[in-house]
């Protein structure tokens, strides 16, 4: 007889080790936000209450993880630490060559050196901000092809990830000269955190290659990818989730990858593919900008971290905590009356800051009014994911992105329930007052990646 599952599904952990944050008045928050120049990536983390900026590198790791770091070996050339870390890779990506980078936008920095350019076109289902920053830094065009209900928050799909196999097969018949690759990000996560069904995956496959054309995965949170296709696919429901793995990266030519989320380091990164040439091309710069190819910017207790990070993190235990555990925010915010992109994603909740928020036009940055309210109101720090973000085109000109997010990432294994139903609680308040929010002009702005460090001031 099969027992009933629980209706609490906890942390599978226990916790180790414990950090202080640090309590704040809304007038101290609302001067250090002002401060700042209203842009949340330039307050000091000592001011955060709840950071979900990012999961990027700001999750805990695990005991085995800092006992593997005891492990590392810092030989320059070599070292073992590289080869522990180079099997783990392949025992889910068996790519030929994996290359060591210090993050993941670093991965792609050298990707598009070696294969974009002028005149050149990167199409993907959506391309993430550093992606599609290092494609049109080469002078090449990035183009998202996200089916429809992808772009839809309200939308219900299971895989709204998916890319438009039709506009690929469309676009590779017009301008396939013009294509040196085509990426895949798994989850989707500048549409929310969306997975890509297996079944997709297959038809992006075929098509790349009877093109012709290497098929690339941005698979900074495979692991999520994987788990949501266990859940949602016909078919896959009785399979483990490194067997889905290794079905995803079998599809493809190559992958880039940010190390700093689901393989679970607080640095890393790796590009692995089965080019012989274009990975000498690619080990090339990476000995000019990164390092020599056994550590590329990382040290030898980096890569045992990550190699052990990436054992834990297809744990179904862990998997299905963590997905949850993120729709639980997801489903208390919609309660409110705060919508989100449903279903909820695996790592971060997506609030529709344009559905909440229609009194401030797109390029008046409805998400960057609902960022900084959030934080005004109870410290939590969040992440635009709109018009601040991608209004800004190569040429110079303004537009309004397809979608006005604001992303609550959260890092893994760093916060409990209590802090969630503190978060939603901060959101109640932010609710009461939203239609007073004001909307935000851009004061200065660099030519890449303005989120970072533009500075706001509000309107009116």
């Amino acid at each position: 007889m099969t027992e009933a599952p629980f209706r609490t599904v906890f942390e599978p952990f226990r916790i180790h080790s414990v950090e202080p944050l640090r309590m704040t008045s809304a007038t101290y928050r609302r001067e250090k936000v002002r401060e700042a120049a209203y842009n949340l990536f330039q307050l000091h983390a000592l001011d955060v209450i709840i950071d979900l900026l990012t999961d990027s590198g700001t999750g805990a790791m695990s005991r085995d993880q800092w006992a593997a770091i005891q492990h590392g070996d810092e030989s320059y050339a070599g070292s073992p630490s590289f080869f522990i870390f180079r099997d783990a890779v392949r025992e889910l990506f068996p790519f030929a060559h994996v290359i060591p980078t210090h993050q993941g936008r670093a991965a792609e920095r050298i990707l598009f050196q070696a294969i974009g350019g002028p005149g050149k076109i990167i199409p993907s289902n959506t391309h993430f901000d550093t992606t599609r920053a290092n494609v049109e830094f080469t002078g090449a065009e990035a183009i998202d092809l996200v089916i429809a209900e992808g772009r839809d928050p309200a939308a219900l799909h299971p895989f709204k990830g998916n890319m438009d196999l039709g506009r690929l097969e469309s676009l590779l018949a017009e301008r396939g000269s013009d294509v040196p690759c085509i990426m895949m990000t798994v989850t989707n996560n500048s549409g929310g955190g969306q997975p890509v069904s297996l079944e997709n995956l297959h038809g992006v496959s075929d098509i790349a290659h009877r093109h012709g054309k290497p098929l690339y995965l941005d698979a900074c949170r495979f692991a999520e990818n994987a788990w949501f296709i266990r859940e949602r696919e016909a078919g896959q429901g009785e399979r483990e989730v490194p067997d889905i793995v290794r079905e995803m990266s079998a599809l493809a030519d190559g992958m880039t990858m940010s190390a700093k989320k689901d393989p679970m380091g607080n640095i890393g990164g790796w590009l692995a593919l089965d080019d012989d040439d274009l990975a000498r091309t690619c080990r090339n710069l990476l000995i000019l900008t990164e390092g020599f190819p056994t550590y590329g910017g990382l040290a030898g207790r980096d890569l045992e971290a990550l190699a052990q990070g990436l054992k834990e993190v297809v744990s179904h235990d862990f998997l299905r905590y963590r997905i949850r555990s993120t729709a639980y925010v997801a489903d208390a915010l919609e309660r409110l009356g705060m919508s989100c992109i449903k279903p909820a994603g695996g790592h971060a909740v997506y609030i529709d800051a344009k559905a909440l928020l229609p009194h401030i036009p797109p390029l008046q940055f409805p998400g960057q009014a609902l960022a900084v309210a959030l934080y005004e109101h109870g410290g939590i720090r969040s992440c635009e994911i709109g018009s601040a973000m991608f209004g800004r085109h190569p040429d110079g000109t303004e537009s309004p992105a397809e979608m006005e997010l604001v992303r609550l990432a959260i890092p893994r294994r760093t916060y409990t329930q209590s802090h969630m139903d503190y978060v939603v609680e901060v959101a109640e308040r932010v609710m009461a007052v939203k239609d007073d929010l004001p909307g935000y002009r851009m004061v200065q702005e660099p030519a890449q990646l303005r989120h970072f460090t533009a500075t706001f001031e509000p309107i009116g």
